[in-house]
């Protein structure tokens, strides 16, 4: 087993980059911040992702039940309604979305 200075010294280096890391895209923001791309991709870039996430999360479970095709059109219906009724709250719209999703897929 490693000695606990050498386990130190990792988890010391891997919190540095990981916080550098997370901390670059802000600082690079800084200076981006009245650019117009910044602006398009900050408009473009949530709704791409959602989509991404929606189709590799909705693949896996219609090519196993084709019938859950229907639950899954209904959900997504239900989530860009929420999204687009109640002001865009993305995390409100998916977890609606998701709720519903669940429910009809265990209950019916």
């Amino acid at each position: 087993m490693p000695s606990t200075s050498y386990l130190t010294a990792v988890l010391v280096i891997v919190f540095t980059i990981t916080l550098a890391l997370r901390a670059l895209p802000f600082a690079v923001l800084r200076t981006l911040r009245g650019s117009a791309m910044a602006r398009q991709l900050s408009v473009r870039m949530p709704v791409g992702i959602l989509a991404i996430l929606a189709v590799s999360a909705l693949h896996g479970t219609i090519t196993q039940d084709p019938d859950a095709l229907l639950y899954a059109l209904v959900s997504v219906a239900v989530t860009i309604g929420v999204h687009l009724a109640l002001g865009r709250r993305t995390i409100l719209s998916v977890g609606l979305g998701t709720t519903v999703y669940v429910i009809l897929l265990n209950a019916l």
